[in-house]
């Protein structure tokens, strides 16, 4: 909280305080809300009204949990979240990502929300792109098999968690292995009031002057009336004048089960013990002002709870702050805000200590006040500027770091550092831990072939390591299967007899760019031998992005010889199979334009690889669903404040969805080139402005404001997550960061006017 003001509300302060906070954000705040009645409405209508007022500079957006759609809601909400129905979650999630807002704070209890264990809150945690802070006001140590899932997983998306209790900070982290920096407790927060006494506040609400004890909250079983119902025949032998009310409506779930059964009991158990008399029923859902009159009315707050595991009550902190007399069972929130003589505790279902310790009380008024006193005291700790000032801690913990200076300077050229500490005298090792390369994972074709492309562009420099990688190209090739294959152990022995199609897509592409662009003309000849002898068994292939590599290899050889039988046949062939897609979009499809039902991988290269169709068979059809389609993943990959936000690997194979994260390396490289190919069939700005969007997304432009890539080494992290990056730098990684700077020079500079800044050192690559 060192960004927070330090100085907070005195007791009884009549104007509020603003309460600094060092960046202002935009909060999606999640929860039920008025004019619904229940705990979690009251207490998402609280945080909404007092952190606008202790932190204006804070926008708060709510969006409403509702259990039908047509229920009454308040003017202010930004949306509504239907209980049961799916596409509200996503469609709420869209469109706090269409909003741009900054933080998603969500208010959990698992049966707000809809499917089994309340999952479906994870339709939305799954979709949305800003950090996420939930409030966990319920904390299980004995979860069901299905509520430990629904936290797992919201472990894995959370950015931070907040509890109500040191005792649920301590599940979270034994029973959900959540790590501790990752757990914030923030107490209920509470009015601040003076200190009144009990009469005036009888007098204001009009109620009879008597010894009142007070239990407040939705009544149904777990409260424990019945034993304070049974506690009163003893203390009315000693203080015949005590009042006991009971105030609050039936639980509505309650209500619709078996009406106003559970009430009628508890009056019938009053009855048969003759205590009727002196017990006043307020049976109503109270406001949270009427609330307050009601508690600082009672002498003594009773909770006599049986469910020692409840992690929070909202009225156990609102009657501590009034500075009501506590009496209660030892549950969890109890157990911490009554410690150090705050309040009494007392053994949970047993009427007769509860009487014993009422009867103390009133026996003794010293005693009584002095407890009022420990207890005003105590709430001082949990009043709305407090919670506000350490709610807006945790905000400033998610909110992504400002965009640097020198992410909009012109770019860096990376090192070769460490693409060099993957090379060994095989290849490219495909993963590293961290920094360090992982040998246990071995080798692919899919990095060699990058590795190759590289060192072609590399010029002089890297033509030493041309060959080490066409090795492993023409290693890679399985004469039986007509097919190369992808992943080698590192004891050098393939795993597969093929790889997948599009690897084998991809590997075309490598050989055909060195038949172009390798500086050895006997490479250029070796490429063109093995293109020759591969890519007529590979005319069969059918995945898009196959076919894609496939036509930009294809380009590439043709530049050289445009007289290449095969490779005029692969434009022929995929040609003809792209037109048989549905390139201007799924039909049916609304919003959705892609020309498939799923965002994958490397999906520019399908807009890339059309401008390179378009221009080689004179079809105007390929240019124009290039245009949209590269328009529209612009679009898509866009955010409010206009980073790049590719489609992230979470979402992949999902049907029409387009999830946040795993932000991949890859994309932003296949972007870059897509609109570089855009520019010279289409010329427009926004081509240049989304290729120089989607490197910035490399240095801290992007959803956390985290540099992926680092220049000064040539490292890059293998992914964005929702809590940050993934830390591993392996080869697919490394080199889309380094083959990205590439392409964006020679898109802003052209090919012949950056040679010289695409120089590297000779001599780092020269020793390898």
């Amino acid at each position: 909280m060192s960004n927070i003001h330090p100085y907070l509300s005195a007791p009884g302060r009549s104007q509020p305080l603003v309460v600094k906070a060092a960046q202002s954000a935009r909060v999606a705040l999640v929860g039920g809300f008025k004019p619904t009645k229940c705990g979690i409405a009251t207490f998402t209508t609280d945080v909404c009204e007092q952190m606008s007022a202790w932190l204006p500079k804070h926008q708060i957006d709510v969006y409403a949990m509702v259990q039908l759609a047509d229920a009454p809601i308040a003017a202010d909400v930004a949306a509504t979240i239907v209980q049961h129905d799916l596409a509200s979650y996503k469609s709420a999630a869209a469109r706090m990502n269409d909003a741009g807002v900054d933080v998603v704070w969500i208010q959990h209890e698992f049966g707000i929300y809809g499917g089994e264990a309340g999952s479906m809150i994870l339709e939305l945690i799954n979709a949305v792109a800003a950090p996420i802070i939930i409030t966990l006001h319920t904390v299980l140590q004995a979860p069901s098999p299905q509520q430990r899932f629904v936290i797992e997983q919201m472990k894995v998306k959370a950015s931070r968690f907040v509890v109500m209790s040191m005792a649920g900070r301590e599940i979270l982290i034994s029973t959900y292995a959540i790590e501790p920096h990752r757990i914030h407790v923030v107490e209920h927060g509470a009015p601040d009031r003076h200190l009144t006494s009990t009469q005036d506040a009888r007098k204001i609400i009009g109620v009879a002057e008597r010894p009142t004890i007070m239990s407040f909250g939705l009544l149904g079983p777990g409260k424990g009336l019945e034993i304070a119902i049974q506690a009163m025949p003893k203390i009315l032998q000693q203080h015949p004048d005590v009042v006991y009310r009971i105030v609050g409506a039936t639980h509505p779930n309650l209500v619709a089960v078996e009406g106003e059964a559970y009430r009628e009991g508890l009056k019938a158990l009053a009855a048969d013990l003759g205590v009727e008399q002196s017990i006043e029923w307020v049976e109503q859902f109270l406001e949270t002002e009427d609330l307050l009159q009601q508690l600082a009315s009672c002498d003594i707050y009773l909770t006599p709870y049986v469910n020692l595991a409840q992690s929070t009550s909202g009225t156990l902190a609102y009657a501590v702050a009034l500075g009501c007399a506590v009496i209660s069972t030892p549950y969890v929130h109890a157990r911490e805000i009554l410690s150090d003589g705050v309040g009494v505790l007392v053994a949970p279902d047993d009427p007769c200590h509860i009487a014993v310790a009422v009867n103390e009380l009133f026996s003794d008024p010293s005693k009584l006040a002095a407890l009022r006193l420990r207890s005003y005291a105590r709430g001082r700790s949990t009043i709305w500027s407090e919670f506000a000032a350490r709610s807006a801690g945790v905000i400033a913990e998610v909110l992504p770091n400002p965009a640097p200076a020198r992410a909009t300077a012109r770019p860096v050229m990376p090192s070769t550092d460490a693409f060099l500490a993957l090379v060994d005298d095989v290849g490219i090792l495909q993963h590293s831990i961290g920094i360090v390369p992982d040998r246990d994972h071995g080798y692919c074709i899919d990095d060699n072939a990058r590795a190759l492309i590289f060192v072609n562009q590399l010029g002089r420099a890297g033509q030493h390591l041309a060959p080490r990688f066409a090795a492993f190209l023409q290693h890679g090739w399985n004469d039986e299967a007509r097919r190369f294959r992808n992943f080698m152990g590192y004891d050098r022995r393939w795993l597969e007899p093929a790889g997948s199609e599009d690897s084998n897509g991809r590997t075309i592409w490598a050989i055909c760019h060195t038949a172009q662009e390798a500086r050895d003309p006997r490479l250029r000849d070796w490429a063109t031998a093995l293109f020759n002898r591969a890519v007529p068994h590979l005319m069969d292939l059918t995945s898009p992005r196959a076919m894609a590599f496939m036509v930009l290899g294809a380009e590439k050889l043709l530049a050289r010889d445009a007289s290449n039988a095969c490779a005029q046949q692969v434009i022929a062939r995929c040609a003809d199979r792209f037109s048989a897609l549905p390139l201007g979009g799924q039909p049916d499809a609304g919003e959705w334009v892609w020309f498939e039902d799923v965002l994958s991988y490397d999906n520019a290269r399908i807009p890339h690889a059309l401008f390179a169709l378009s221009s080689m068979t004179g079809q105007k059809k390929f240019a124009a669903a290039a245009i949209k389609q590269l328009s529209w993943l612009c679009s898509t990959h866009t955010t409010p404040r206009g980073f790049f936000r590719p489609a992230g690997s979470e979402g992949f194979g999902l049907r029409r969805a387009c999830r946040p994260f795993d932000q991949q390396p890859l994309e932003a490289w296949a972007m870059i080139d897509a609109c570089a190919a855009a520019m010279a069939s289409h010329p427009a700005d926004a081509w240049r402005d989304m290729a120089y969007r989607a490197y910035g997304w490399y240095l801290q432009l992007n959803d956390r404001g985290i540099a992926i890539g680092d220049p000064a080494s040539g490292s890059c992290h293998d992914g964005l997550m929702a809590q940050g990056v993934n830390v591993n730098t392996g080869a697919e990684s490394v080199l889309s960061f380094s083959l990205a700077y590439q392409s964006l020079i020679r898109f802003a500079e052209g090919q012949a006017s950056n040679a010289q800044s695409l120089t590297y050192s000779d001599h780092k690559l020269r020793t390898h």
